[in-house]
């Protein structure tokens, strides 16, 4: 990797912006009327993207991100950023098809070279995945961030969403977690260059090739892991007949995330989400200390899919190589018990 630049340092130096935490943000949006007979998804049930109908076999999926630097490479950060943006889409069962970039430049302390090579691994990702950069916008800001508002399309009886789960379907996750406390010691300093390599390596790649092929499968809700964490996106996945229960034994995780956990290299957005799902979530025995690592804010995380078993099984080998064998089987959808999610 090029460290030449060392973008997080400038993060660290101006203070990391986090995201904002999801009850704060749910009470920021409860009074704001978005009222559409055209709006077959909005934000009132905390879905990836929003869907909007233009005709009786097409809907537009609009959604937008952009996060601070979380690896020193500018080319890297790019496609990690951008990866993380085109995520939403896929997790709503679409395709991509346009993206515009969104910059905050440091201009004092960056060079233009360091844009360049961040725009260039961003469209790198938009193509990969078959969408056009169509420009953006770009301001000068103390703070470095880059990310995308995409557009995509997706047939209107054919939306994944996220609060649908059957009861009897187990739960996959496609990526590790932990790449939020990575992103933490790789800011300190702290993270091996082969710890850094496998993290930036699982943020940049796209959940494009594990969309397409859940697609062929029996699958009753999907989203995408990222910063409220495991837990706090599994929470956005609950209606009132279904609980979700999560075995702590089988959850991926980054080599060296739990180490870099016991050295309180916790970015704040992870203790933020540990302190929402208190009372939401039930912890059995050792479960208990899973929580940090169900709670780490994740960039450009795995999707969460729930689907048959049988065909789980199936989907795990189709996309093993995909997922750099990471996709597994954490859990299963239950009858709503005591508690949103139970860990054991």
């Amino acid at each position: 990797m090029n460290n030449e630049y060392k973008l997080t340092k400038f993060v660290q130096a101006a203070g990391c912006a986090a995201k904002m935490g999801p009850g704060d943000l749910k009470h920021t949006l409860c009074g704001l009327n978005t009222e559409s007979e055209n709006l077959l998804v909005g934000f009132e049930n905390s879905e990836d993207a929003s869907v909007y109908q233009i005709n009786d076999t097409q809907a537009i999926v609009q959604t937008l991100d952009f996060i601070t630097p979380v690896v020193d490479d500018p080319y890297v950060y790019g496609k990690i950023a951008a990866a993380n943006a085109l995520s939403d889409v896929f997790a709503m069962g679409a395709d991509v098809k346009t993206a515009l970039n969104i910059v905050g430049f440091d201009k004092v302390n960056l060079p233009v070279d360091a844009l360049a090579e961040i725009l260039q691994g961003g469209n790198e990702k938009i193509r990969e995945c078959g969408g056009v950069l169509m420009g953006g916008h770009t301001i000068e800001s103390p703070e470095m961030y880059y990310g995308l508002s995409v557009t995509g399309l997706i047939h209107p009886d054919k939306i994944s969403r996220n609060n649908t789960a059957k009861i009897g379907h187990v739960l996959i996750l496609t990526k590790p977690l932990g790449t939020g406390i990575l992103s933490t010691a790789i800011k300190r300093d702290l993270l091996s260059e082969s710890s850094t390599e496998e993290a930036a390596k699982v943020m940049q790649t796209l959940n494009y090739m594990p969309s397409l092929i859940m697609r062929e499968y029996d699958v009753s809700a999907c989203t995408d892991v990222t910063g409220f964490g495991l837990l706090g996106h599994g929470l956005e996945c609950i209606n009132p007949d279904i609980s979700l229960h999560i075995d702590a034994s089988t959850l991926p995780i980054l080599p060296d995330a739990l180490k870099m956990a016991e050295l309180d290299t916790v970015p704040g957005g992870s203790k933020r989400n540990m302190k929402h799902i208190e009372d939401k979530v039930s912890f059995v025995g050792n479960a208990i200390n899973s929580k940090l690592i169900l709670s780490d804010a994740q960039t450009s995380g795995g999707l969460l899919i729930a689907m048959d078993e049988k065909d789980a099984r199936e989907y795990i080998k189709r996309v093993e190589e995909l997922c750099y064998g990471y996709a597994t089987i954490i859990g299963r959808v239950e009858a709503k018990g005591e508690k949103d999610i139970i860990v054991f």
